[in-house]
């Protein structure tokens, strides 16, 4: 019986996944009066920012949140008309760009809140400031805070912006019982205490990642900024409700060629894994150059002709090896569906079982892969 060849490499994006999870984290978090901001940085977490943040405001997701503020630019060019947080400049950058187009902006020093006023024309800035409560990245330092939120209400008071947000961001939410969540939290609100004596009286406060929207209900205040719970992934495996997301990246590619291997044979560069018996193997066209983990090799699994498979030898640039076993010729074929990794219902592997395998997160896992790779959409019909 012939078999149908798969489509060529590609990411497959559920938007319907989306959709669902973003509803599902609005229900979590509504009964303490909070709402989400769907984070759509990095090309959406490697879902596509633009059908990330469609399938969100689908959802009713009220606030979406990015990085850059080339992605701000980017969300408003391509028609998104809600309110958008960017939380992360370079010298020089274009603040007006983002500020003309009604984007939330962040600010951390004094030295920003100059460059902020300088691009200012008729309609005042939205602006947020943010406090270092801990995790030691962006933000105002403790000692700085009484000065930035003093210029920020001066500044409000001369109609040059508004203040809508203050925020930090958890270190350690992922880790409940971490004692930096209690002190950050603890800083958080000492911050806002701190701004409402300088007179500023901001439209949402917002601290929760996703791990600590889960997980911590004290610190959803007004909103929570969930980025990978958006995408169907648990941001603490082991320890968050089961909300029942779903994951809503596969990643899939055709078996390109399989071969018999006698006993003894090395495999891929360096000869990392030698066959211990006569194995059948299978070509797989994806590597690091489509953002595979090259140290992937040898420890992660894919899914082909319905059982798991296990990687041997090397990722290279363009293509790895698994391992067919002792399969007959009648098993996986050319023209096969090869799943790195998608949502698990079936046993294939996961971004999760990928990231344990490579010693990372899957953040990472589904962040990087692109590369050659197609990435397609479905389920952005459905309600």
């Amino acid at each position: 019986m012939s078999r149908e060849p798969v489509r060529r490499p590609e990411i497959v994006v559920d938007l319907g996944a989306i959709r669902r999870n973003v509803g599902r984290l609005r229900d979590l978090v509504a009964p303490d009066g909070s709402d989400v901001m769907v984070v759509v940085k990095a090309d959406g977490y490697g879902h596509g920012m633009l059908e990330s943040a469609q399938a969100a405001r689908r959802a009713g997701a009220p606030w979406l949140g990015v990085a850059t503020l080339d992605e701000s630019v980017r969300l408003r060019e391509a028609g998104d008309t809600g309110r958008i947080l960017s939380w992360l400049t370079v010298p020089g950058d274009d603040w007006a760009a983002a500020i003309d187009r009604d984007v939330d902006v962040t600010a951390y020093t004094l030295a920003e809140l100059e460059e902020i006023r300088a691009v200012v024309t008729d309609t005042p800035a939205r602006l947020q400031l943010k406090i270092d409560t801990g995790l030691s990245r962006g933000g105002s330092t403790a000692e700085q805070w009484p000065d930035l939120v003093a210029a920020a209400r001066a500044g409000e008071a001369e109609g040059v912006w508004l203040v809508t947000g203050i925020w930090s961001h958890f270190a350690c939410s992922d880790e409940p019982d971490h004692p930096a969540n209690d002190a950050q939290e603890q800083a958080f609100r000492h911050a806002l205490a701190a701004a409402e004596r300088a007179g500023l009286r901001p439209e949402v406060r917002h601290l929760a990642n996703s791990a600590g929207a889960l997980l911590r209900p004290s610190s959803r205040f007004d909103l929570v900024r969930c980025g990978i719970a958006s995408y169907g992934l648990d941001p603490a495996p082991g320890l968050s409700p089961d909300l029942g997301l779903e994951p809503a990246m596969t990643v899939t590619a055709p078996l390109v060629l399989t071969k018999q291997l006698e006993a003894g044979a090395g495999v891929s560069y360096g000869h990392t894994w030698t066959t211990p018996s006569r194995t059948r193997v299978g070509l797989v066209p994806l590597g690091y150059g489509d953002g595979v983990p090259r140290h992937a090799g040898n420890v992660a699994e894919v899914w082909v002709d319905g059982k798991r498979r296990p990687i041997r030898g090397r990722i290279c640039m363009d293509q790895f090896v698994i391992d067919l076993g002792d399969d007959a010729a009648g098993g996986a074929a050319r023209g096969d569906e090869v799943v790195l990794f998608g949502s698990g219902a079936v046993g294939e592997p996961t971004a999760d079982d990928w990231a344990r395998a490579c010693g990372t997160i899957h953040y990472e896992i589904v962040t990087r892969m692109g590369g050659r790779l197609l990435r397609r959409h479905v389920g952005g019909d459905a309600a």
